[in-house]
């Protein structure tokens, strides 16, 4: 009976290696849209080499200038999407299969890659999530056109949720430092100077 309890637990302990499509799979996406992103920001400059053009008219460089914001707000966010599917495959590699030595044993890695929890995961996902959210509105703005007043209060409305949403992640964050640094305001200051 003791064998075969071995050899289920053990079963079911290599179980997790599973996870390794999922790390595979998000990797693969990352990089995806990080080729795409910079093939868009490659083909943005070529754009921009018109931009000089002195036989341009006011109103074609005003439409130019309004497309490259644009086309960049749109690169920033595929940026943001290939960073959170980057921190989503080395934070499930962390959580199921093994520690990376090389992101805990470096000096100047970051400390984003470096995942303890689900709640790490999580909470790191929710904050490049939310910076998503933040481009994405902030590329509705360029493109709105107002017609009425009411559009401007629900502008108004989506900024103040999410000035709130960022209000509300950094005191998360300064909860979640102070609880698990065990160092008091007077120490960080110390350290500061």
């Amino acid at each position: 009976m003791k064998f075969i309890e071995s050899l289920l637990e053990g079963s079911l302990w290599n179980s997790r290696f599973v996870i390794f499509l999922a790390v595979l799979g998000s990797l693969f996406a990352s990089f995806a849209i990080f080729y795409m992103a910079t093939v868009d920001v490659v083909v943005l400059l070529q754009h921009m080499v018109h931009y000089a053009d002195a036989e341009m008219t006011d109103t074609a460089r005003k439409v130019l200038h309004d497309s490259t914001v644009s086309h960049i707000v749109e690169v920033v966010d595929g940026y943001l999407l290939a960073v959170v599917l980057l921190i989503f495959s080395l934070g499930l590699y962390e959580l199921f299969i093994s520690d990376i030595d090389q992101a805990h044993g470096s000096r100047a890695s970051s400390k984003i890659l470096v995942i303890n929890s689900l709640d790490d995961l999580k909470s790191r996902l929710a904050k490049v999530i939310l910076m998503i959210m933040i481009v994405t509105l902030f590329e509705e703005a360029i493109n709105m056109h107002v017609t009425q007043p009411i559009d401007l209060i629900y502008m108004g409305g989506s900024i103040a949720l999410i000035a709130l949403a960022l209000y509300w992640s950094h005191a998360a964050e300064g909860r979640h430092g102070s609880d698990g640094d065990g160092a008091t305001g007077d120490e960080h200051e110390e350290s500061g100077h």
